[in-house]
C-alpha cells in the first residue's frame, strides 16, 4: 500500500472532536512539547487495528510516515515497526533498529518514544550485548533521546537487570525537562517492582537531588505511610 492511500485511510477514521482533545492532552500552544505537531483524532485502538494489516509495510513507506507532520501517521508507523520487529530474525532486527536510529529525530513525542525505545532500542542493545548506543543517547542535549535511553531500560527491567536503569537515573537528577522527570520517575517505579529494597536505597541516597515529580511518580506503588515519609525526609 502506497503512502497516500494509508494517509487517506486515516482521513476516513479522523475526528475532529478526538483531534482537539489530543491537542489539548498533548499541548500545542507555542513553546510547548507538541507545538509543531498537527492531530487529526485518530485513536491508538484504532492504529493498532489498522497498523495489523500493513505489517509488510516497505521502509519507504514507513519513511514517508514517519516524516509526516501528522502525529497518528508517525504513531503508525512505529507501531508497525515495532510489530514487525517482534516478528523477525536477528538479522531483520538490525535492519530495523537501524531504520529506527536513523529517523530517530521523527521519534519526538513521549508517545512515539514509549511506544518503541523499549522494544527496538533496549531489546537490540540487550540482543547485540552492547549499550554504546544508548549510553550515547542519555548523554544527549536532546531530552527525547535522553528519554528514549531511560525508557530503553525497560526491557532490562522485564529481565531483573536494573544497574543501568539506577545509573542513568543518577546522570539524570538534575534534568530540567518535566518530561524526562517523568519518565525517570517511571522506570524507577517499574525497577522497585523487581528490587524494592534497591529502589528505596537510591531514593534515601539521592532523594534530596530528586526532582519532585520523579520522585512521586517512583514511590507510587508505596504504602501511603512510605510516600509521606519519603516526600518529607526528602525535601529541601
Amino acid at each position: 500500500m502506497e503512502y497516500q492511500s494509508i494517509s487517506r485511510n486515516l482521513r476516513k477514521l479522523s475526528s475532529p472532536d478526538k483531534a482537539l482533545k489530543a491537542k489539548r492532552y498533548f499541548k500545542t500552544k507555542p513553546g510547548d512539547y507538541s507545538a509543531d505537531d498537527g492531530f487529526i483524532g485518530v485513536t491508538t485502538p484504532e492504529l493498532r487495528k489498522m497498523a495489523k494489516s500493513l505489517l509488510s509495510l516497505s521502509f519507504n513507506v514507513l519513511k514517508n510516515l514517519l516524516k509526516s507532520e501528522i502525529h497518528e501517521e508517525r504513531l503508525l508507523a512505529i507501531i508497525i515497526m515495532v510489530d514487525q520487529y517482534k516478528k523477525s530474525d536477528f538479522q531483520q532486527r538490525k535492519v530495523i533498529f537501524q531504520f529506527f536510529m536513523k529517523y530517530k529525530n521523527r521519534i519526538n513525542n513521549w508517545d512515539l518514544v514509549d511506544t518503541s525505545a523499549a522494544a527496538i532500542l533496549g531489546e537490540f542493545s540487550i540482543q547485540n550485548h552492547s549499550f554504546e548506543i544508548m549510553n550515547k543517547l542519555i548523554r544527549s542535549k536532546l531530552h527525547w533521546d535522553r528519554r528514549k535511553a531511560i525508557v530503553a531500560t525497560h526491557a532490562l527491567i522485564k529481565k531483573g537487570e536494573l544497574d543501568l536503569t539506577f545509573s542513568y537515573a543518577k546522570m539524570l537528577l538534575q534534568d530540567k525537562e518535566d518530561l524526562m522527570h517523568k519518565a525517570t520517575g517511571w522506570m524507577l517505579r517499574e525497577a522497585g517492582k523487581r528490587d524494592k529494597k534497591l529502589l528505596k536505597r537510591f531514593i534515601e541516597l539521592n532523594g534530596k537531588k530528586m526532582p519532585r515529580t520523579m520522585l512521586r511518580y517512583a514511590i507510587e506503588h508505596f504504602s501511603l505511610k512510605d510516600r509521606k515519609k519519603y516526600l518529607l525526609t526528602t525535601k529541601e
